[in-house]
């Protein structure tokens, strides 16, 4: 064998035995991180995942990192870090803080946000999907049951998303003639600090989408129902927790959709380029059994308003 062929063999011996640098797979990776553990943002991902293999993208082809940090914005910065450090095609970020991070501290990685309650002129060059409800929906359903001049609002200081609910509860508020009294619940400790005084000041709470809330919503609806305070609230499965009424998108459409811009991003769309995907799907959800429970009569007009009663 010629001194030639011989050095041939030899590089293509290496190049099989060569590997990628810093551990990722030779296909592409999408990067996924929650701004909590929350069961939306795990239905959202599922529906996500599902969705990508349907178009074709599944292993080996892709590979899928979701990570779940602390909810905190030293945690979502340092996965943010770790991600750039693996070089992603595409980050998947679930909820505001975490899309927020991603989008300020991802190293040229496009981001989809997922589930963000963005404002009415979302912010140039996000992309993702909306979980944005109209508020005044939630507030006059409640006034339609049960007139109400007191409205107690649970949010969280911290969450982005949070915060524009409050924001436009507080609009809203003014133009139907409520009183708002406010609960930063940051913290669980701060969840049950709020339950000790509210429910004995307000006529109703409503419950903004948050990660401390949600881990502690059956809680709030039962030290509410103590007081015959009844809770409503944007965030999925509230009435099947509890709340009197909801009004709540659908995380496997979302998920869906962020399969749709994903795909987009992947053959060769800028996301600078395209927009926040608002949900087809908004339910208005009336919990009878709540109602009889609490001895509040629901007028027929609300119940037409309905797209789903819980009997």
């Amino acid at each position: 064998m010629s001194l030639r062929n011989l050095i041939i063999l030899l590089i293509l011996a290496l190049a099989m035995l060569w590997q990628p640098p810093s551990g990722r797979a030779a296909g592409r990776v999408i990067a996924a991180m929650m701004s909590s553990d929350q069961p939306r943002y795990r239905e959202a991902h599922r529906a996500f995942v599902k969705s990508m293999a349907s178009r074709g993208y599944k292993a080996p082809a892709i590979e899928i990192i979701l990570q779940t940090p602390n909810a905190d914005p030293l945690s979502w910065s340092n996965t943010i870090r770790k991600f750039n450090a693996y070089r992603p095609d595409l980050i998947v970020a679930y909820g505001a803080p975490a899309a927020q991070t991603a989008m300020k501290e991802a190293e040229g990685v496009p981001v989809v946000s997922v589930d963000i309650f963005a404002p009415e002129q979302p912010a140039r060059g996000s992309c993702g999907v909306s979980s944005r409800v109209p508020m005044i929906t939630l507030l006059r359903t409640i006034q339609d049951i049960r007139p109400s001049r007191r409205v107690g609002v649970i949010y969280n200081s911290r969450e982005v998303g949070s915060l524009r609910q409050l924001e436009e509860v507080r609009k809203y508020a003014a133009q139907l003639g409520l009183v708002v009294s406010e609960g930063n619940a940051a913290s669980g400790a701060a969840v049950d600090t709020i339950l000790a005084t509210m429910p004995e000041k307000v006529d109703v709470i409503l419950v903004t989408e948050s990660s401390s809330a949600c881990r502690l919503f059956e809680r709030i609806v039962s030290r509410a129902r103590t007081r015959n305070v009844p809770v409503i609230s944007t965030m999925p499965d509230a009435a099947e927790k509890g709340a009197l009424v909801s009004l709540e998108i659908n995380p496997q459409e979302q998920g869906h959709l962020a399969a749709d811009v994903a795909v987009r991003i992947l053959e060769g769309a800028k996301a600078e380029h395209l927009s926040l995907l608002a949900p087809h799907r908004v339910d208005l959800i009336v919990n009878l059994r709540a109602a009889r429970a609490m001895g509040i009569n629901v007028p027929f007009a609300v119940l037409g308003n309905a797209t789903r009663l819980l009997k």
